[in-house]
């Protein structure tokens, strides 16, 4: 069956006390003691019932207390049939100390029930218990009708003013609750995300250093056994070194960039291309600082694409260009054509491929083909 505003009870933050604020429980335990004197008044009170009358008294004020502790629990609970028991329950204890002569507590009871029945219980049953209760009020009440009805609508407005503000601040909370979820989950994929970023960073550390290092220490190794000549293992040796040493300024770049200490993108074009001969750079459009991760795809792609002209085209003169424009950046990295190098078969064919992922991550693209000439590697990435 379809739930709809007769038959929907208030949400369980409603029923709960989360959210509620201290001068709001102050209020709320005040009117609870206030109910509880009312109920040893009208027990006392009955001066003519003596001492066993007192105690039945007193004994019905705790069955009472019981009884609305149950129904605020089932009520929280959303136990329909219980909670309907024992608000019969505590209506048959008040018909019954009103048979018995306590008025006072009698009419505290059916107010209490009327008030309690139309806060926490769903609509279609609250109606019929607030009703029944408010007529039994009305109907042993000694007041004059005015003041009566009077009093009969008051408990009602504010049994259901009640009722919206408990499911205001439901509202309040479940919202809360979902910001605080939101916010835990944006807070995860802002980690996972930054894990991914240094995971790529290490990843291109190692593919344009240890891969290269690796080749040459294998030609030295074979070199040895082979009884080659001092200077062609000295030769081998020194290359690798050189390679470790690249490798150790580019690691230290990496975590400059992790730290947000990135030095200017045209500074770094320039000192890249600084060791190779018959290399340059251009810089075009108005200079800007790029985002962290735009930067760093740019250098990246720059290292690969010299290192590719190194392994496959030894000689060759290569030209790199940055265009700067309204909405994204252009690299564009072409060579002229060479000899083979003797570092061809090293590495495993990855690097371009890593390099057009993370532009395809930031929303931008790589595109790597022939030239007229040579090799060319372009690489576009939005800012």
């Amino acid at each position: 069956m379809t739930e709809n505003a007769w038959t929907r009870w208030p949400s369980r933050e409603a029923l709960g006390r989360a959210g509620t604020s201290r001068p709001r429980r102050i209020l709320a335990w005040a009117v609870r003691v206030l109910v509880l004197a009312m109920l040893m008044w009208g027990a006392y009170h009955q001066r003519h019932m003596g001492v066993q009358g007192v105690a039945a008294g007193m004994a019905g004020v705790v069955v009472a207390g019981v009884l609305a502790w149950g129904l605020f629990r089932t009520t929280y609970q959303h136990r329909l049939v219980p909670s309907l028991v024992l608000m019969c329950a505590l209506m048959a204890l008040a018909a019954g100390a009103e048979a018995a002569g306590f008025q006072g507590g009698a009419l505290v009871i059916w107010c209490g029930c009327a008030i309690t029945g139309l806060e926490r219980l769903p609509l279609g049953a609250a109606l019929p218990v607030t009703t029944t209760c408010l007529a039994a009020y009305s109907a042993f009440n000694n007041d004059v009708w005015m003041t009566t009805a009077a009093t009969v609508a008051g408990m009602a407005l504010a049994g259901y003013v009640l009722r919206l503000d408990a499911e205001a601040r439901g509202n309040a909370q479940r919202l809360l609750a979902q910001e605080r979820a939101a916010r835990a989950a944006e807070a995860e994929s802002a980690a996972l995300a930054e894990r991914a970023r240094i995971a790529r960073e290490i990843h291109d550390v190692l593919a344009h250093s240890l891969s290269a290092q690796l080749v040459h220490l294998e030609a030295a190794r074979l070199l040895i056994e082979n009884g080659a000549d001092r200077d062609r293992i000295l030769e081998r040796v020194v290359a690798a070194r050189g390679m470790a040493r690249d490798g150790l300024a580019e690691t230290r770049q990496a975590l400059s960039a992790l730290r947000g200490e990135l030095t200017p993108l045209e500074d770094f074009l320039s000192d890249l291309v600084s060791g190779a001969d018959g290399a340059e750079v251009t810089v075009t459009g108005e200079r800007r600082p790029l985002p962290a991760e735009a930067s760093q795809a740019v250098r990246r792609v720059a290292q690969e694409a010299l290192t590719n002209v190194r392994k496959h085209a030894q000689g060759a003169k290569v030209q790199l260009r940055l265009d700067y424009s309204e909405h994204e950046v252009t690299l564009d990295v072409r060579d002229s054509g060479g000899r083979p190098g003797e570092l061809t078969g090293s590495g495993g064919g990855y690097g371009l491929l890593g390099m057009r992922e993370r532009a395809e991550l930031l929303g931008g693209s790589l595109d790597a083909g022939p030239g007229e000439e040579g090799f060319v590697v372009t690489l576009k990435v939005p800012v």
